[in-house]
């Protein structure tokens, strides 16, 4: 199908067009005069029903990510397909992206290290949730990072590869390709500041060892090492006025304005396309308190109940123009009856565990700020106590060089976190120069013969 002016299902076909693992995309304005981005996927990647399935049972759960208050994915607007094609439709543009502020242009202010901080702490904070519902992106890069016109940066492609490849999620591909990400834009935006490109590279080097939330707050608490705007995303947002001017003349032409004409061809969504059944309905937010991994045992039950139901069921439906009415409704009833006593079943198994497997903490890491802290300050020392994920006590003490006295402390950790928080308060007062260090030790659940412990340092320097 030629794409020149085309109408697919109410979007104008308009701008560039570039290529990608999935197909081609062009930029497109909807019928209401918004802008969006349409997919082509390559034919030659589905080739069978059961490709087409998958990819739209991961479009369902993007929608079903942005209904439960997700909002660092390019929004879906529709899966349909015309003319033997089927097509992606976005409700934002997923261009520009990181890939395309790399590229140096002319009169074009380049993103700088706190522009990088800014979309790695978001990507982690959305990853972080799709990993929470048992998804993953699969197929994360500079290119599949979109930056909204606010400068926050959405998450384009989500689940799609995978999808067309068969592939099972895999949290840990995202958390590596996080980690990649990381040093390029350390060794491309944070170039010409080293104290924010060494950030950078330790948060990458922390999501290969601890994974995201330690690498996330491992810029967090370094973002006195950034470049002013950090957090207001003032330079990205430059950015992208300045991007936008420079492309105005182009975009007048391809103003919402202009007419949309009919859609061409024979146009049907596949996320209600009675010939394929009803889309997937499961509910992609699995877990079952704060801080339950979703790979226990109940939610493993939850899933094999929930998969039994959504192939059963549509099967009773085809037999013969289908059972009666009353006799589908009781079906229903029952195979719910039964995945609410699944799910009960599986949350006392994954509880009794949970009871039966003694907490035991297997590492400690402690962090403190690297830049040099002024007169008369509060200097916050953050220690991670990595377990495995029983429920039970912890106590560990922190001993600072000041003094001899230990700060003692006993915390209850609940069954399903892995990685537990806990921070020391220092404060420092006087003129003159001071190099503190902390030290966090683990007292008991120890495995056995082993020493847990670790220690950060911090330098104040006052000259009033």
């Amino acid at each position: 199908m030629s794409t020149d002016g085309a109408n697919i299902a109410g979007f104008r076909l308009a701008g560039r067009t570039w290529a990608d693992d999935l197909g081609t995309w062009s930029s497109a304005v909807s019928a209401d005069g918004r802008p969006g981005t349409a997919l082509r996927f390559d034919p030659r990647l589905i080739t069978d029903r059961a490709t087409r399935d998958r990819l739209v049972a991961a479009v369902v759960a993007d929608r079903r990510l942005a209904q439960s208050g997700l909002t660092g994915l390019v929004p879906i607007a529709d899966l349909i397909t015309a003319q033997d094609e089927v097509w992606l439709l976005t409700a934002e543009p997923v261009s520009p992206n990181v890939a395309d502020l790399l590229a140096d242009e002319p009169g074009i202010p380049r993103p700088d290290a706190g522009s990088a901080a800014t979309i790695l702490v978001e990507i982690a904070q959305t990853l972080l949730a799709i990993h929470a519902a048992g998804l993953a992106h699969g197929a994360l890069h500079p290119g599949t990072v979109a930056i909204a016109s606010d400068g926050s940066a959405l998450l384009a492609e989500r689940g799609l590869a995978d999808a067309l490849l068969g592939r099972p999620p895999a949290p840990e591909r995202d958390v590596t390709a996080w980690a990649s990400l990381a040093r390029g834009l350390a060794a491309s935006w944070a170039a010409a500041d080293p104290r924010s490109a060494a950030l950078l590279e330790r948060a990458a080097a922390t999501a290969s060892t601890l994974g995201l939330t330690p690498a996330r707050d491992t810029l967090l608490l370094g973002r006195d090492q950034l470049p002013p705007g950090f957090v207001t995303r003032d330079r990205l947002v430059e950015i992208l006025r300045r991007r936008s001017e420079r492309d105005m003349p182009t975009q007048v032409g391809q103003s919402a304005r202009t007419p949309i004409m009919p859609d061409e061809g024979d146009i049907v969504t596949l996320l209600k396309d009675p010939r394929a059944g009803e889309p997937p309905t499961e509910d992609v937010i699995m877990r079952f308190g704060p801080g339950v991994p979703v790979d226990t045992t109940a939610a493993q039950i939850w899933r094999a109940g929930r998969d039994q139901q959504q192939t059963e069921l549509p099967a009773a439906g085809f037999r013969g123009g289908g059972a009666p009415p009353r006799q589908r409704r009781a079906r229903t009833i029952l195979a719910s009856v039964i995945l609410a006593l699944m799910i009960v079943a599986g949350l006392a198994i994954w509880l009794f565990r949970g009871s039966s497997v003694p907490l035991e903490v297997t590492k400690v890491d402690v962090a403190a700020p690297k830049a040099a802290q002024k007169c008369d300050t509060t200097v916050r020392i953050l220690g991670v106590l990595s377990t495995n994920g029983s429920a039970g006590e912890v106590r560990y003490q922190w001993k600072r060089s000041d003094r001899k006295a230990l700060i003692s402390q006993t915390d209850q950790l609940v069954a399903g976190e892995t990685s537990h928080e806990v921070s020391l308060e220092w404060t420092v007062k006087g003129e003159g120069g001071f190099k503190g260090t902390a030290t966090l030790q683990v007292i008991s659940p120890l495995p056995d013969g082993k020493k847990l412990q670790d220690k950060a340092t911090f330098t104040y320097k006052c000259s009033k």
